[in-house]
């Protein structure tokens, strides 16, 4: 099998500047990818990183959206529409992680995950294939669909709901558009914490080490480059998922 090339393609990325995101954005610049840069971060991060990408010869557009604003992502994939020229490739990155159990998750809480990291990028979905006709989409998941996060009650149940949203519109916008997705599993420590957490929890994963965002971005790149896939959850996550995340009782 060949692979096809992305070089001149463009793509939006949601939550672009940092972390798995700016490890996609670069992955997709050294493919030769132009790059709408969905962010809504300080100016100075997604400057930052036109500045790397302008290093491989691609084109890149900042744009800004607030997903908890539904006027701002509504019309987020027309902006980038109209600032790039055309779209082939969007990657459903941006989301929100915030603690909450089932003793102390709030219907606000509930909403508030499910617009972020649900609804937007389903709207952004929809819109890309009605003004688009033909692409890739790429949604980025957890590997904990699997099964719970008893710590993150409202995330999951997010992303949980985006899951089924990307079989859903596999369906839905087939044959001239793909829709896949990938579930992270221990690739980043999460805000406040440094590298040594992911070190301690190395050994639950089956591989006995945690990864990292280039991971993901290659991931990313393998789901583009075979478009005869729609529909595919690939968990990029050493196979934790296998052993850790199954539906059996509350992990005391």
């Amino acid at each position: 099998m060949t692979s096809k090339s992305l070089a001149g393609k463009t793509a939006l990325v949601t939550g672009a500047p940092r972390r798995i995101g700016k490890a996609i954005s670069l992955a997709l610049a050294a493919e030769g990818v132009n790059i709408a840069l969905h962010h809504n971060d300080p100016e100075a991060d997604v400057e930052r990183l036109a500045t790397e990408l302008a290093d491989y010869k691609v084109r890149s557009w900042a744009i800004k959206a607030d997903f908890s604003n539904p006027h701002e992502y509504e019309t987020l994939v027309e902006r980038a529409r109209d600032i790039a020229g055309s779209l082939d490739i969007l990657v459903n990155n941006a989301s929100i992680f915030s603690a909450a159990t089932l003793d102390t998750i709030d219907f606000k809480s509930l909403t508030q995950h499910i617009q972020i990291n649900a609804w937007a990028p389903f709207v952004l979905s929809r819109d890309f294939a009605r003004l688009s006709g033909s692409g890739q989409i790429i949604n980025i998941l957890d590997s904990k669909i699997k099964g719970y996060d008893w710590a993150h009650a409202p995330y999951i149940l997010s992303k949980h709901m985006l899951a089924v949203l990307t079989k859903m519109c596999a369906l839905s916008f087939a044959p001239h558009i793909t829709v896949n997705a990938i579930a992270p599993g221990l690739i980043l420590p999460p805000a406040g914490k440094d590298e040594s957490y992911l070190d301690r929890l190395a050994d639950t994963v089956p591989l006995k080490r945690h990864g990292g965002p280039d991971d993901i971005a290659g991931a990313v790149l393998y789901l583009l480059k075979n478009d005869f896939l729609t529909g595919q959850v690939i968990y990029v996550d050493g196979g934790r998922h296998l052993a850790e995340y199954g539906n059996g009782p509350y992990p005391h």
